[in-house]
């Protein structure tokens, strides 16, 4: 079974990453689905992250896909689908199924799309602040030439 690390902090405990023991490791690489498996990390074949995310958009829960391809989640964690396959959508939007065959830990394919697409959504929130302040700096302009003019 996996350890979870705990940190005790002011405000109680977090739950931090998941280890996996030897054992742990065996048990996920029988899986055709995993390439590597670590203490830390597991690494997802190429075609199981092109399935599952054709699968989500399809419509299918990211646990169900996960469960329907050997996976525990007691073993892998319960919200590793929901964390793998956010990952992998934004990777696959961005560069199609080449990127899912291309990303992996030691290269930077996620992590630059990530922050691409996370530099994408501060600009349409800084946009949209701009936006809602423009409206509001004319609003109180015609207060203010209203006030004025009584």
């Amino acid at each position: 079974m996996s350890i979870m690390k705990l940190l005790i902090t002011g405000g109680g405990i977090l739950v931090s990453n998941i280890f996996y023991s030897e054992s742990d490791q065996h048990i996920l690489l029988r899986n055709p689905n995993v390439e590597k498996v670590t203490d830390r990390y597991i690494s997802y074949h190429p075609d199981f992250k092109i399935r599952a995310v054709k699968e989500y958009l399809s419509g299918k829960k990211p646990r169900q896909i996960f469960i329907d391809n050997g996976f525990n989640l007691q073993l892998i964690g319960d919200d590793k689908p929901f964390v793998c396959i956010k990952r992998w959508r934004i990777v696959f939007k961005q560069r199609g199924e080449e990127g899912l065959r291309e990303e992996g830990r030691n290269t930077k394919g996620t992590r630059l799309a990530l922050r691409e697409s996370s530099i994408e959504d501060k600009l349409k929130k800084a946009e949209a602040k701009i936006k809602f302040l423009e409206a509001e700096n004319e609003l109180l302009k015609k207060i203010r030439e209203k006030e004025r003019g009584r």
